[in-house]
């Protein structure tokens, strides 16, 4: 089947949209945003959800909004500077496309996140029912990372993973990357102008892993290497993702309408529960325990729970509940999973019951990693 062939199958099944947008596609250097292309952008998703699309809109470009205002320019900026610009950028942002949206009768939200409000499992629902009730009542939710409290311990790497996230918290059907690179290409463009463009990808291996190069984008943390991440994380929820010219007026449109633009990332079969997906990719470890061959050869081979007496050592300072990293004895991590004991409760039972066959992880609560 050909790739357009491929493509308006998978269209004629998609009703839930997230798309994002990056700050080089949505701002010009040291101008501010760039009111043409909110034009176009707000335009086409107006035209996808008169067309019924419920549609979730993931933007960066709050900090850079915020140089542009205050005109500051210094290089290179610390983490508060970030989080003021962002609090004066954020504002002129949301207002920005509040303005946009108004013309075509459409209602926007602004919805911030941290990664705790994903990684915790109460916050991450209520931020997955409150993102449902919107695209219910037919308003546009804005997501963006809450910079202005963000440090760098519960901060999102970029917001090619935060849109992942979104991704899949409200299950989308795609995901619609709009940057201001058009494609994957075997070598970066920007070096090399020849370079040949990737139309489709049907499996992220380490040689597509290769092409991406990390260097971030030119006004963004994320770059090639953290979309490939991002498609990594969505094909394995079921969820394809493709990768789009953003500049392009109607680029949307033209994706839609067959085009050969951009590159698509087609999704595998989704093989885990939402809830391992979420303790996968929504939760950072707090800790290690080292296990043994007899548990590595359970959890891997088996589908067993860990129990206590293939502990080795741990590491950390983590409370009963804590997300922990299960690594072998050369140190790779191979699983993550929720703990029924904090670590000193760990480190006593060791000593103490080691003989005791105590369930550290239940397998419901425990996922193997790639």
């Amino acid at each position: 089947m050909e790739r357009k062939e491929k493509i308006q199958k998978l269209l004629n099944k998609v009703k839930k949209i997230v798309l994002k947008v990056g700050s080089a596609v949505i701002t010009k250097e040291d101008e501010g945003l760039d009111y043409q292309v909110l034009h176009n952008l707000s335009y086409e998703i107006n035209r996808l959800c008169k067309s019924g699309y419920k549609v979730v809109l993931v933007s960066s470009g709050a900090i850079a909004c915020g140089r542009a205002k205050l005109k500051y320019y210094k290089k290179p900026i610390s983490l508060t500077e970030k989080q003021a610009l962002a609090a004066v950028g954020q504002a002129a942002l949301i207002q920005a496309y509040e303005n946009m949206f108004q013309q075509y009768g459409i209602q926007v939200a602004q919805v911030l996140l941290t990664n705790e409000d994903l990684s915790q499992r109460e916050r991450y629902l209520n931020a997955k029912k409150t993102l449902e009730t919107l695209l219910n009542w037919k308003i546009i939710p804005i997501v963006n990372e809450n910079d202005t409290v963000t440090t760098e311990g519960i901060r999102f790497s970029d917001n090619d993973i935060l849109s992942a996230l979104v991704a899949g918290t409200i299950e989308a059907d795609i995901l619609i990357v709009l940057s201001d690179v058009d494609s994957l290409y075997k070598e970066d463009p920007r070096i090399n102008p020849q370079a040949e463009r990737i139309s489709e990808v049907e499996e992220i291996t380490p040689e597509i892993m290769n092409m991406a190069g990390k260097n971030p984008g030119r006004l963004g943390r994320g770059g090639m290497y953290s979309k490939l991440l991002s498609a990594q994380m969505v094909n394995s929820m079921g969820i394809p993702m493709v990768i789009l010219p953003g500049r392009t007026p109607l680029v949307i449109e033209k994706f839609w309408s067959g085009e050969d633009i951009g590159t698509i990332f087609w999704a595998k079969e989704r093989k885990l529960n939402m809830r391992k997906l979420w303790i996968k990719y929504y939760i950072k470890p707090e800790g290690k325990l080292y296990i043994d061959q007899g548990a590595e050869k359970a959890i891997l081979e088996n589908g067993k729970s860990l129990l206590i007496g293939g502990i080795v050592s741990v590491e950390g300072n983590f409370p009963k509940g804590a997300c922990v990293e299960c690594v072998n004895l050369k140190g790779k991590p191979l699983a993550k999973g929720l703990t029924n004991f904090s670590a000193q409760e760990l480190i006593n039972l060791r000593i103490n019951e080691a003989k005791i066959n105590r369930e550290v992880i239940h397998r419901d609560n425990l996922v193997i990693l790639d």
